[in-house]
């Protein structure tokens, strides 16, 4: 499988996984971005298995730390499409308290602080909205503050809105229409040089309900960027 690169030097690669395709090795085995991209690389984020969409991997251990101090520190922008079932408003920002069950590999959202919480945001806007034959359907542009286990899944599906084909949140059965769109971040060892990568979905049954030229117009503003 050919694996579209981005960006790439001696230190970081920037590419796009296909849907289906794990983040890195899996107990069960079974097709994985690292053994795709020849095994001599560092995992410093990860996207759910059925999600396709923009990476970043790092190619010695000190670009790996420092992209994770970068996430961990949330200096790091993260954007996803998604598609959710209903009408979405024009604009917002999602605030939670999620807790992961690692047993039945499931998030919840909790009205309280305890083990195990972490507090969660996105920001997200509303870019077309269109009625099908699924019924009311939001192509959305996200903007993740935390990087919670399905948090975007999660966090639209407790208000109503679940992605659409996420049979595990509410959201029908199919593939689950979510994109990883576009990393910008500041590049872990040459000071000055901002790297910014985005891929719009590829073509097909599921991204071609709506225009996605229109994605590019609707940056996502929120009080926390």
């Amino acid at each position: 499988m050919d694996i579209k690169i981005l960006y790439e030097d001696n230190d970081i690669i920037a590419c796009v996984k296909p849907p289906h395709v794990l983040s890195q090795r899996g107990a069960n085995g079974g097709e994985d971005m690292i053994s795709l991209l020849g095994g001599s690389v560092y995992p410093v984020h990860r996207l759910d298995g059925g999600v396709g969409g923009v990476m970043v991997y790092a190619k010695t251990q000190n670009a790996a730390g420092k992209l994770s101090q970068m996430i961990a520190a949330r200096d790091f922008e993260k954007e996803y499409l998604a598609i959710l079932r209903g009408k979405a408003e024009e604009s917002g920002t999602l605030r939670d308290l999620l807790f992961h069950d690692r047993i039945k590999n499931k998030t919840y959202v909790v009205d309280r602080m305890r083990s195990g919480v972490k507090e969660a945001s996105l920001s997200y806007r509303l870019v077309e909205t269109r009625e099908m034959g699924e019924g009311v359907l939001s192509l959305v542009r996200v903007k993740l503050h935390t990087g919670r286990t399905h948090q975007i899944r999660v966090q639209f599906a407790s208000r109503g809105l679940p992605l659409l084909g996420d049979g595990r949140y509410g959201g029908g059965a199919g593939e689950i229409a979510l994109w990883s769109y576009r990393l910008r971040f500041a590049h872990p060892t040459k000071r000055g040089k901002v790297i910014e990568a985005a891929q719009l979905p590829p073509e097909g049954a599921l991204w071609s309900k709506f225009d996605l030229l229109a994605v590019e117009g609707k940056s996502v503003f929120s009080e926390e960027m």
